[in-house]
């Protein structure tokens, strides 16, 4: 499988990162098609105790397995491989995703390799998915959310479950991580998996 991961100046780095090691340790994953916005990029300076990153050093300090896997593609070449069609991209997550790129990729606005790529993704009736991580939600957000549904594209807000009883923040973002891979076609094995309610 070749996924595409953008990451967006949205609050939520830690869903980033880890994302970014689940999936690189998945056997299933062959190739990952790295992207990261300016915005994104500052946002994970601001959440995440790495010192200097940069869009060249962020696999090196934020993966720990699996990084050659990674392919790092410039937000601002919309000339790589992902920005067309030929290309045989499986899926794409950007995580976390803004609500101006949300807004752009429902209108179809292209100005990034970010948002070319999404565009590529819902021509090719290939899977999206965009963790969106904001709150509360406009009345413009949630327009652009039922017109990426229409689109095909897969809403998956940043929202983490509770019935699993997590002990860390850690534990709670890495079974919503789980959730989306799960929409990726992927069975990570410490996905918890509900069984019903107790005595019954």
């Amino acid at each position: 499988m070749i996924v595409t991961v953008a990451i967006t100046g949205a609050s939520g780095a830690i869903y980033a990162q880890r994302f970014l090691n689940h999936l690189a340790a998945e056997p299933k994953v062959a190739r990952i098609q790295l992207v990261v916005s300016g915005a994104g990029l500052r946002v994970l300076h601001e959440e995440l105790p790495e010192a200097q990153l940069t869009a060249s050093n962020l696999v090196e300090r934020l993966v720990g397995e699996g990084r050659e896997k990674f392919e790092i593609l410039a937000n601002n070449d919309v000339g790589a491989s992902i920005a067309s069609g030929s290309f045989p991209v499986d899926a794409m997550v950007a995580i976390p995703c803004s609500m101006g790129t949300l807004g752009s990729i429902a209108h179809g606005v292209s100005r990034d390799l970010i948002q070319r790529a999404a565009d590529v993704m819902l021509k090719e009736r290939r899977k999206l998915i965009l963790v969106i991580r904001d709150t509360p939600f406009s009345l413009i957000h949630l327009e652009n959310m039922r017109l990426l549904t229409l689109a095909g594209a897969t809403v998956f807000p940043a929202i983490p479950s509770f019935y699993h009883r997590p002990g860390s923040i850690e534990e709670a973002v890495d079974q919503f991580l789980y959730r989306v891979m799960a929409h990726l076609g992927l069975r990570p094995s410490k996905a918890y998996e509900w069984r019903g309610s107790k005595g019954k």
